[in-house]
């Protein structure tokens, strides 16, 4: 079965859809009332975000949209302290989509909000005509409570430290071979980050900042709090953690991996006190967690080689990979 217009009409097919997929695979009482807005109890300070995705292809080697409209709007919520409690989630389908496409889809939604314990509470679902639209698109809004106020680009200081939670660019590399047909074991780093934020929050770590590299990668991260907190980075080379695999296919396709996507890997800014405590925090959950580098002054993003030579990471400019997330 596909979807057609019909079902974006607001009548039956409407209705079937919504209470047949929707409310099957997101149930909870919020929802299922079927108002016009959710009602929501937050008691404490909250954390509020939205994003949209449109990645191609929508099913790649460790994840697909779903999954990844649930991860990246959560840990956008994570990366400010705030526990993810609940998301609106719309749709916009292409006339033709398969249904069995869009409940895998909303399946995999529902995995990931189980897995913190989160809720869709409101959501639309838009279908426009073939051709207008390229198979799904997916908006998803969040709601966390704040576990751990302050946390910003603009506290960083000079003596801080960087540290980076896995290998990078694994994201961006698996998307990239799936658009130049390539064949690769390598899986997309997409994955809650929560766990990992709740375990330093837990230990007392003092959290300067913290950012999940997606689009733009490490160097869009670190060249925005060199700029927000108008302070000099330095990273040490043969510190960045990067898989064979990816090495080898960036330089294939002349891509930088500093430059791109990751939707399971945080960077975190933390006092030089606290730097070992957090580095085996976060080891907990991937061997490759690596202390990058430390905070000096000025207000460049230098990466030092292991020869003693230094050059300027900047901004990635121009079109790197679109519809990555």
């Amino acid at each position: 079965m596909n979807i057609t217009l019909s079902f974006g009409g607001g009548g039956e097919e409407t209705n079937k859809l919504i209470h047949n997929l929707f409310y099957k695979h997101f149930n909870n009482e919020i929802l299922s009332s079927a108002e016009d807005s959710a009602v929501l109890n937050v008691n404490n300070k909250i954390a509020f975000t939205t994003d949209s995705f449109t990645v191609n292809p929508l099913f790649f080697n460790g994840g697909d949209i779903g999954k990844l409209s649930i991860v990246g709007t959560c840990n956008d919520l994570a990366m400010m302290g705030a526990k993810p409690k609940y998301l609106s989630c719309s749709f916009i389908i292409e006339e033709g989509f398969s249904y069995e496409k869009l409940e895998k889809i909303v399946i995999s939604q529902a995995n990931e909000l189980k897995k913190i314990d989160a809720k869709i509470v409101c959501g639309d679902t838009k279908v426009v005509p073939k051709g207008t639209a390229d198979g799904i698109f997916i908006n998803t809004t969040g709601i966390g409570e704040i576990q751990k106020d302050g946390i910003s680009a603009h506290n960083i200081k000079e003596g801080d430290v960087i540290i980076v939670s896995r290998d990078i660019a694994k994201h961006g590399t698996v998307i990239m071979a799936h658009r130049y047909e390539v064949e690769t074991d390598t899986k997309s780093d997409c994955k809650l980050l929560w766990d990992e934020v709740n375990d330093l929050i837990q230990n007392n770590i003092n959290i300067k900042a913290l950012r999940d590299a997606t689009r733009g990668g490490l160097s869009a991260v670190l060249n925005e709090w060199s700029s927000a907190s108008n302070i000099g980075i330095e990273i040490e080379e043969k510190n960045l953690p990067i898989d064979d695999d990816v090495i080898g296919l960036c330089e294939i396709f002349g891509f930088e991996p500093m430059d791109l996507a990751n939707e399971g890997t945080l960077i975190l800014a933390v006092s030089n006190k606290d730097k070992d405590k957090a580095l085996e925090i976060l080891k907990k959950y991937n061997q490759n967690a690596s202390l990058l580098g430390k905070v000096i002054q000025g207000n460049k993003v230098i990466l030092k080689s292991p020869y003693g030579s230094k050059r300027y990471i900047d901004l990635p400019k121009g079109e790197l990979l679109p519809r990555i997330c």
